[in-house]
């Protein structure tokens, strides 16, 4: 996020977090597209800091992930929730079933490269995200469907636009 809500441990321009199993790494810059789009982001890294070398000069109060874009695979996820819409009731006032419209999204998501291998059934913890199956009947060689068996829930929650 260019402008962060407070408690917002992530990277953003001035901050710096840890690279997950690599180092500390800081916004220094971002650029955009013609919308306004962040299209990059420019950041420098601590040699010092290398994860498992045992450095303690200096805390960081958030740890990111990431997927690298030039050897990232395509997989389609499916996410779901809840069939029945349990905050308006179990039923309608007809008697109907109060399905949720969202107890299935399915995206397509980056992910490492090794995930092509996926076997049907075969289980992995997408960090921070979930747990996830990859599909007994739908995955193939090299184009692997996972189902998320288990969500992750995250504490940070972005404000609400007024």
């Amino acid at each position: 996020m260019e402008e962060p809500p407070k408690k917002y441990f992530r990277l953003f321009p001035g901050n710096e977090v840890r690279l997950m199993n690599a180092y500390f790494v800081k916004c220094v810059g971002l650029e955009k597209d013609e919308d306004g789009e962040i299209t990059a982001i420019h950041c420098t890294y601590d040699p010092e800091t290398k994860s498992g070398s045992g450095f303690e000069g200096r805390k960081v109060k958030g740890t990111i992930h990431w997927v690298c874009a030039q050897t990232a695979k395509q997989a389609y996820v499916r996410l779901y929730e809840n069939i029945i819409d349990e905050e308006k009731g179990v039923y309608n006032e007809d008697g109907e079933l109060n399905l949720n419209p969202q107890s299935l999204t399915v995206r397509q998501a980056y992910v490492e490269p090794a995930l092509m291998e996926a076997r049907p059934e075969d289980r992995f913890q997408f960090v921070r995200n979930g747990y996830y199956v990859a599909d007994l009947k739908d995955s193939r060689p090299g184009a692997p469907v996972f189902n998320r068996i288990v969500s992750l829930k995250s504490s940070f929650k972005l404000p609400k636009q007024e």
